[in-house]
Protein backbone atom coordinates (compact mmCIF):
# COMPACT_ATOMS: atom_id res chain seq x y z
CA UNK A 1 0.00 0.00 0.00
CA UNK A 2 0.99 3.80 -0.47
CA UNK A 3 0.67 6.02 2.48
CA UNK A 4 2.47 9.32 4.46
CA UNK A 5 4.25 9.25 7.45
CA UNK A 6 4.38 12.88 9.44
CA UNK A 7 7.03 12.92 12.23
CA UNK A 8 10.47 10.81 12.43
CA UNK A 9 11.13 10.92 15.52
CA UNK A 10 12.21 7.38 17.46
CA UNK A 11 9.42 5.69 16.58
CA UNK A 12 7.84 6.99 13.26
CA UNK A 13 11.54 6.81 11.52
CA UNK A 14 11.55 3.12 12.58
CA UNK A 15 8.11 2.50 11.75
CA UNK A 16 8.96 4.22 8.31
CA UNK A 17 11.51 1.61 7.71
CA UNK A 18 9.54 -1.56 8.66
CA UNK A 19 7.07 -0.86 6.48
CA UNK A 20 9.45 0.08 3.32
CA UNK A 21 11.13 -2.91 3.62
CA UNK A 22 7.91 -4.75 3.82
CA UNK A 23 7.20 -3.54 0.58
CA UNK A 24 5.27 -0.13 0.79
CA UNK A 25 5.29 2.82 -0.74
CA UNK A 26 6.22 5.65 2.27
CA UNK A 27 6.05 9.22 1.37
CA UNK A 28 7.55 10.75 5.03
CA UNK A 29 7.73 14.56 6.45
CA UNK A 30 8.94 16.41 9.05
CA UNK A 31 9.85 20.28 10.09
CA UNK A 32 13.56 19.09 10.38
CA UNK A 33 14.59 17.99 6.72
CA UNK A 34 17.51 16.33 7.84
CA UNK A 35 15.14 13.57 9.55
CA UNK A 36 13.73 13.60 5.95
CA UNK A 37 16.82 12.96 4.52
CA UNK A 38 17.94 10.09 6.65
CA UNK A 39 14.85 8.60 5.49
CA UNK A 40 14.91 9.15 1.95
CA UNK A 41 18.19 6.72 2.36
CA UNK A 42 15.84 3.79 3.41
CA UNK A 43 14.09 4.14 0.20
CA UNK A 44 11.38 6.22 1.64
CA UNK A 45 10.19 9.52 -0.73
CA UNK A 46 10.39 12.24 0.69
CA UNK A 47 8.27 15.64 0.83
CA UNK A 48 9.00 19.78 1.19
CA UNK A 49 5.83 20.36 3.10
CA UNK A 50 2.46 18.68 4.22
CA UNK A 51 0.95 19.80 1.18
CA UNK A 52 3.77 18.56 -0.86
CA UNK A 53 3.49 15.12 1.19
CA UNK A 54 -0.54 14.76 0.27
CA UNK A 55 -0.13 15.78 -3.81
CA UNK A 56 2.64 13.10 -3.90
CA UNK A 57 -0.02 10.79 -2.29
CA UNK A 58 -2.43 11.21 -4.94
CA UNK A 59 -0.25 9.57 -7.35
CA UNK A 60 -1.50 6.10 -6.02
CA UNK A 61 -4.53 4.10 -5.87
CA UNK A 62 -7.10 4.55 -3.36
CA UNK A 63 -7.57 6.72 -0.65
CA UNK A 64 -4.97 8.75 0.55
CA UNK A 65 -3.47 7.56 4.10
CA UNK A 66 -1.67 10.16 6.22
CA UNK A 67 -0.44 8.20 9.35
CA UNK A 68 0.97 11.17 12.35
CA UNK A 69 3.50 10.62 14.84
CA UNK A 70 3.80 13.78 16.51
CA UNK A 71 3.20 14.75 20.45
CA UNK A 72 -0.08 14.28 21.82
CA UNK A 73 -2.07 17.62 22.36
CA UNK A 74 -1.85 20.84 20.54
CA UNK A 75 0.91 19.38 18.26
CA UNK A 76 -0.99 16.56 17.06
CA UNK A 77 -4.37 18.73 16.76
CA UNK A 78 -3.18 21.64 14.46
CA UNK A 79 -1.58 18.91 12.79
CA UNK A 80 -4.57 16.99 11.88
CA UNK A 81 -6.36 20.83 11.25
CA UNK A 82 -3.24 21.25 8.56
CA UNK A 83 -3.37 17.14 6.65
CA UNK A 84 -7.70 17.96 6.48
CA UNK A 85 -7.79 20.48 4.99
CA UNK A 86 -5.85 19.08 1.48
CA UNK A 87 -7.04 15.45 1.97
CA UNK A 88 -11.33 15.00 0.33
CA UNK A 89 -13.77 12.74 1.25
CA UNK A 90 -12.88 9.04 1.53
CA UNK A 91 -9.30 10.02 2.53
CA UNK A 92 -7.79 8.85 6.14
CA UNK A 93 -5.90 10.02 9.05
CA UNK A 94 -4.31 7.70 11.28
CA UNK A 95 -3.21 8.73 14.80
CA UNK A 96 -0.34 6.34 15.83
CA UNK A 97 0.52 8.62 18.89
CA UNK A 98 -0.05 8.78 22.53
CA UNK A 99 -3.60 10.64 22.67
CA UNK A 100 -6.62 10.88 25.24
CA UNK A 101 -9.46 8.88 23.63
CA UNK A 102 -11.90 11.96 24.63
CA UNK A 103 -10.25 13.86 22.04
CA UNK A 104 -11.02 10.49 19.00
CA UNK A 105 -14.06 11.02 19.42
CA UNK A 106 -14.33 14.79 18.84
CA UNK A 107 -12.02 14.33 16.09
CA UNK A 108 -13.80 11.99 14.75
CA UNK A 109 -16.93 13.78 14.70
CA UNK A 110 -15.47 17.06 13.07
CA UNK A 111 -13.78 14.57 10.05
CA UNK A 112 -17.05 13.19 9.12
CA UNK A 113 -18.22 16.20 8.69
CA UNK A 114 -15.77 16.24 5.20
CA UNK A 115 -16.41 12.69 4.84
CA UNK A 116 -12.43 12.10 6.11
CA UNK A 117 -12.15 8.90 8.04
CA UNK A 118 -9.98 9.02 11.32
CA UNK A 119 -8.45 5.88 12.84
CA UNK A 120 -7.11 5.76 15.96
CA UNK A 121 -3.64 3.56 16.60
CA UNK A 122 -2.08 3.04 20.04
CA UNK A 123 1.54 1.76 19.23
CA UNK A 124 3.59 0.23 21.76
CA UNK A 125 7.69 -1.24 20.79
CA UNK A 126 9.29 2.06 21.60
CA UNK A 127 12.53 1.56 19.79
CA UNK A 128 12.55 -2.11 19.78
CA UNK A 129 9.51 -2.13 17.40
CA UNK A 130 11.67 -2.08 13.81
CA UNK A 131 13.09 -5.21 14.82
CA UNK A 132 10.44 -6.94 16.43
CA UNK A 133 6.87 -5.31 15.65
CA UNK A 134 4.84 -2.98 17.11
CA UNK A 135 1.82 -3.92 19.03
CA UNK A 136 -0.88 -1.88 17.13
CA UNK A 137 -4.54 -1.67 19.40
CA UNK A 138 -7.05 -0.02 16.23
CA UNK A 139 -9.73 1.80 17.03
CA UNK A 140 -12.36 3.76 14.30
CA UNK A 141 -14.40 2.32 11.51
CA UNK A 142 -14.43 -1.80 11.17
CA UNK A 143 -14.12 -1.22 7.26
CA UNK A 144 -11.76 1.45 7.41
CA UNK A 145 -9.67 -0.77 9.60
CA UNK A 146 -9.90 -3.84 7.41
CA UNK A 147 -8.49 -1.41 4.27
CA UNK A 148 -5.81 -0.47 6.44
CA UNK A 149 -4.86 -4.40 7.38
CA UNK A 150 -2.21 -4.38 4.88
CA UNK A 151 0.20 -1.80 6.70
CA UNK A 152 -1.15 -3.26 10.46
CA UNK A 153 0.01 -6.68 9.13
CA UNK A 154 3.84 -5.10 7.92
CA UNK A 155 4.11 -3.10 11.09
CA UNK A 156 3.73 -5.80 13.91
CA UNK A 157 4.56 -9.07 14.65
CA UNK A 158 2.49 -12.34 14.02
CA UNK A 159 -1.00 -11.80 15.93
CA UNK A 160 0.44 -8.29 17.09
CA UNK A 161 -2.21 -6.04 16.21
CA UNK A 162 -5.81 -5.79 17.05
CA UNK A 163 -9.13 -4.16 16.18
CA UNK A 164 -10.36 -2.69 19.47
CA UNK A 165 -14.10 -0.81 18.40
CA UNK A 166 -15.53 2.43 17.19
CA UNK A 167 -13.27 5.54 17.47
CA UNK A 168 -11.41 5.78 21.12
CA UNK A 169 -11.02 2.28 21.42
CA UNK A 170 -7.80 1.79 20.22
CA UNK A 171 -6.18 4.74 22.44
CA UNK A 172 -8.01 4.21 25.39
CA UNK A 173 -6.58 0.08 25.54
CA UNK A 174 -3.30 1.59 24.97
CA UNK A 175 -3.64 4.01 28.03
CA UNK A 176 -4.32 1.09 29.93
CA UNK A 177 -1.67 -1.14 28.36
CA UNK A 178 0.53 2.09 30.05
CA UNK A 179 -0.87 2.42 33.24
CA UNK A 180 -0.22 -1.80 33.46
CA UNK A 181 3.15 -0.89 32.76
CA UNK A 182 3.99 2.13 35.24
CA UNK A 183 2.57 -0.29 37.37
CA UNK A 184 5.35 -3.23 36.23
CA UNK A 185 8.28 -0.76 36.55
CA UNK A 186 7.62 0.26 40.20
CA UNK A 187 7.15 -3.07 41.45
CA UNK A 188 10.72 -4.03 39.30
CA UNK A 189 12.48 -1.30 41.33
CA UNK A 190 11.23 -1.64 44.83
CA UNK A 191 12.01 -5.77 44.51
CA UNK A 192 15.32 -4.66 43.66
CA UNK A 193 15.97 -1.75 45.80
CA UNK A 194 15.02 -4.25 48.59
CA UNK A 195 17.67 -6.76 47.03
CA UNK A 196 20.00 -4.22 47.57
CA UNK A 197 19.36 -2.93 50.63
CA UNK A 198 19.71 -6.76 51.93
CA UNK A 199 22.61 -8.14 54.03
CA UNK A 200 23.15 -9.90 49.97
CA UNK A 201 23.02 -6.68 48.13
CA UNK A 202 26.63 -5.92 47.81
CA UNK A 203 27.49 -9.79 46.24
CA UNK A 204 24.24 -9.96 43.81
CA UNK A 205 24.64 -9.46 40.60
CA UNK A 206 21.45 -7.48 39.23
CA UNK A 207 21.83 -8.47 35.79
CA UNK A 208 22.30 -12.28 37.06
CA UNK A 209 19.04 -11.99 38.58
CA UNK A 210 17.15 -10.47 36.06
CA UNK A 211 18.30 -12.85 33.93
CA UNK A 212 17.15 -15.95 36.30
CA UNK A 213 13.65 -14.27 36.59
CA UNK A 214 13.07 -14.43 32.82
CA UNK A 215 14.11 -18.38 32.94
CA UNK A 216 10.49 -19.82 33.97
CA UNK A 217 9.50 -17.41 36.32
CA UNK A 218 6.17 -15.83 36.79
CA UNK A 219 7.69 -12.40 36.60
CA UNK A 220 9.19 -12.57 33.46
CA UNK A 221 8.34 -10.17 30.56
CA UNK A 222 10.68 -8.02 27.93
CA UNK A 223 10.26 -5.27 30.76
CA UNK A 224 12.40 -7.82 32.82
CA UNK A 225 14.98 -7.97 29.63
CA UNK A 226 14.80 -4.60 29.34
CA UNK A 227 16.51 -4.11 32.28
CA UNK A 228 19.19 -7.21 32.95
CA UNK A 229 20.44 -5.27 29.38
CA UNK A 230 20.68 -1.81 31.55
CA UNK A 231 22.00 -3.79 34.10
CA UNK A 232 24.23 -4.99 32.22
CA UNK A 233 25.64 -1.83 31.15
CA UNK A 234 25.86 -0.43 34.47
CA UNK A 235 24.94 -2.95 37.28
CA UNK A 236 24.20 -0.44 39.97
CA UNK A 237 23.01 2.39 37.44
CA UNK A 238 25.20 5.11 38.99
CA UNK A 239 25.03 6.88 36.23
CA UNK A 240 21.67 7.85 36.05
CA UNK A 241 19.54 10.41 38.25
CA UNK A 242 16.26 8.56 40.18
CA UNK A 243 14.45 11.50 38.12
CA UNK A 244 11.09 9.59 36.04
CA UNK A 245 9.26 11.48 33.78
CA UNK A 246 5.45 10.85 32.71
CA UNK A 247 3.83 10.68 28.88
CA UNK A 248 0.39 11.42 30.28
CA UNK A 249 -0.78 8.08 29.94
CA UNK A 250 -0.74 7.40 33.77
CA UNK A 251 -2.56 10.37 34.72
CA UNK A 252 -4.97 9.81 32.03
CA UNK A 253 -5.52 6.29 33.73
CA UNK A 254 -5.71 7.00 37.03
CA UNK A 255 -8.45 10.42 36.06
CA UNK A 256 -10.58 7.36 34.30
CA UNK A 257 -10.29 5.46 37.32
CA UNK A 258 -11.53 8.41 39.56
CA UNK A 259 -14.30 8.93 36.62
CA UNK A 260 -15.47 5.61 36.36
CA UNK A 261 -15.04 4.84 40.58
CA UNK A 262 -12.64 1.96 39.76
CA UNK A 263 -9.97 1.09 42.26
CA UNK A 264 -6.57 1.28 40.53
CA UNK A 265 -4.33 1.39 43.66
CA UNK A 266 -0.74 0.14 42.56
CA UNK A 267 -1.32 2.19 39.14
CA UNK A 268 -2.35 5.38 40.99
CA UNK A 269 0.90 5.00 43.64
CA UNK A 270 3.21 3.92 40.47
CA UNK A 271 2.43 7.75 39.10
CA UNK A 272 2.65 9.61 42.45
CA UNK A 273 5.98 7.40 42.99
CA UNK A 274 7.36 9.49 39.67
CA UNK A 275 6.07 12.84 40.68
CA UNK A 276 8.35 12.49 44.13
CA UNK A 277 11.44 11.00 42.08
CA UNK A 278 11.65 14.95 41.34
CA UNK A 279 11.47 16.81 43.97
CA UNK A 280 15.43 16.18 46.01
CA UNK A 281 13.84 18.61 48.87
CA UNK A 282 10.10 17.32 49.25
CA UNK A 283 8.28 19.87 51.62
CA UNK A 284 6.43 17.14 52.84
CA UNK A 285 8.91 15.26 53.99
CA UNK A 286 10.52 18.08 55.57
CA UNK A 287 6.71 18.71 57.33
CA UNK A 288 6.65 15.11 58.42
CA UNK A 289 10.52 15.64 60.11
CA UNK A 290 9.65 18.84 61.78
CA UNK A 291 6.52 17.03 63.65
CA UNK A 292 8.04 14.37 64.56
CA UNK A 293 10.65 16.50 66.49
CA UNK A 294 7.50 19.19 68.46
CA UNK A 295 5.26 16.12 69.25
CA UNK A 296 8.98 13.77 70.53
CA UNK A 297 11.36 15.71 70.55
CA UNK A 298 12.99 13.70 68.09
CA UNK A 299 16.51 14.52 65.89
CA UNK A 300 16.31 16.42 63.13
CA UNK A 301 19.30 17.12 59.95
CA UNK A 302 19.38 20.69 59.39
CA UNK A 303 19.87 21.80 55.81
Amino acid sequence: MRLGIIGLGRMGMNMARRLVEGGHGVVVFNRSADKVKEAEGFGAKGSESVEDLVELLADGEGPRIVWLMVPSGDVTEAMIEEVSGYLTKGDIIIDGGNTLYKDDLLRSEKLKKSGIEYMDVGTSGGIWGLTVGYCLMVGGDKGVFEVLEPIFKTLAPTDGYMYCGASGAGHYIKMVHNGIEYGMMEAYGEGFELIEASPYGKDIEFADVAALWNKGSVVRSWLLELLESAFEKDDRLESLKPYVEDSGEGRWTVNEAIERSVSLPVITAALFRRFRSRDDNSFAERVLAALRNEFGGHEVKKS
